[in-house]
């Protein structure tokens, strides 16, 4: 138990380093004018969205169906997810407290680390895989947060890099929490790594993939959280 929980705890806390380290990284602005402004911050941000909707695919749609025994629940789950997410960034952009991607930071690195928390006994391999997912997508998403941060009010470069060091300790506490209590719970564990799944989804389609917006936004990516249920459920359909 004692080595679990210190994997558990190492593994959370290296993924979450990523997250001031990407944003350590963007602190380097002066590489050439506008580049890393323009072109390579661009690039960043569809980078950590192919890696987000890679670790969906890959990781938490099928882990999640498992876990859950193939149950068609897992629709209801994926759009629950979607919904959920939509509401949250809702609320915080009626405050006025607006901020995409250090959002997205922290409501797919948390269920993620729970996940993986409860994964670690149940399959080690998969978490190990899970874990080296959510360090690939904190980098580039501790990068784009940053520099969304830095433009905020009272927040300099020093500041922000504080903050974002802060969060990791999100991770080892979203991670023993998986492991006491949805180790031995499957079907919850499958429903957060579905509800995820949705959240994750909703966030690719409203903030990193930008072609999709419209001023009225949140219609498209809710769309797409319901595009992908119709999918899976058309799979569930055949097999």
């Amino acid at each position: 138990m004692f080595i679990d929980v210190l994997s558990i705890v190492g593994l959370t806390v290296l993924a979450g380093a990523c997250i001031p380290l990407g944003g350590l990284l963007a602190s380097f602005e002066r590489i050439r004018p506008n580049w890393l402004e323009q072109e390579f911050r661009h690039f960043v941000i569809a980078l950590g969205g192919g890696i987000l909707l890679g670790a969906v695919a890959v990781v938490f749609i099928p882990e999640g169906r498992s876990s859950m025994g193939g149950s068609l629940l897992a629709i209801p789950a994926i759009l629950a997810g979607g919904l959920i997410f939509f509401l949250i960034e809702r609320v915080l952009g009626l405050k006025r407290r607006e901020s995409p991607q250090l959002l997205g930071v922290m409501l797919d690195f948390i269920p993620e680390a729970a996940a993986l928390g409860g994964l670690a006994v149940v399959n080690t391999e998969i978490a190990l895989l899970m874990a080296l997912l959510i360090a690939l997508q904190n980098l580039p998403e501790g990068f784009n947060a940053y520099r969304e941060l830095l433009y905020l009010k009272g927040h300099s470069s020093r500041k922000t890099l504080v903050f974002m060091s802060s969060l990791v300790i999100t991770g080892p506490v979203a991670g023993l929490f998986g492991y006491f209590f949805l180790s031995e719970r499957p079907v919850l564990l499958g429903s957060l790594m579905l509800m995820a799944s949705g959240g994750i989804l909703y966030l690719i389609f409203q903030d990193i993939a930008p072609q999709s917006r419209l001023d009225r936004h949140w219609g498209p990516p809710l769309g797409a959280v319901l595009g992908f249920c119709i999918t899976l459920f058309s799979h569930y359909l055949v097999i």
